[in-house]
């Protein structure tokens, strides 16, 4: 399970589960504030949103790969996925493009997080 540091719970459950259409997997209190917010594509990956608690922590949010892409998700219809997510008002960075391993646009979550939405060749 990959984690990523939001500002805060709400605003990463509305990215994840209704823009890019995850599943809600767990959120769970746990108390003074903290909860296991867990999300994740439908037979994917999980991501943990983890809240920033502290100002060293705040500054690394949406930074946290140094500006490299820090996330990649696949798709078996890179067309459908990509007029999903544009639609959703996701912010799509970069025209898709032919790479020798599929078809890759890169999009970033409200955070400034990079991803690469990639339909893989077969």
């Amino acid at each position: 399970m990959a984690s990523d540091v939001v500002p805060d719970y709400q605003g990463g459950k509305t990215f994840y589960v209704n823009q890019l259409g995850f599943d809600l997997v767990e959120d769970t209190d746990l108390g003074n504030g903290k909860r296991w917010v867990v999300v994740g594509p439908e037979d994917g990956a999980r991501i943990l949103l983890a809240k920033a608690t502290n100002d060293e922590q705040a500054r690394a949010i949406g930074n946290q790969t140094g500006g490299r892409v820090a996330f990649f998700l696949e798709t078996d219809n890179f067309a459908d996925s990509h007029a999903r997510f544009t639609a959703a008002g996701v912010n799509v960075l970069e025209s898709p493009r032919e790479e020798s391993y599929g078809i890759v646009a890169v999009f970033s979550d409200p955070f400034g997080n990079r991803w690469d939405l990639i339909e893989p060749k077969a």
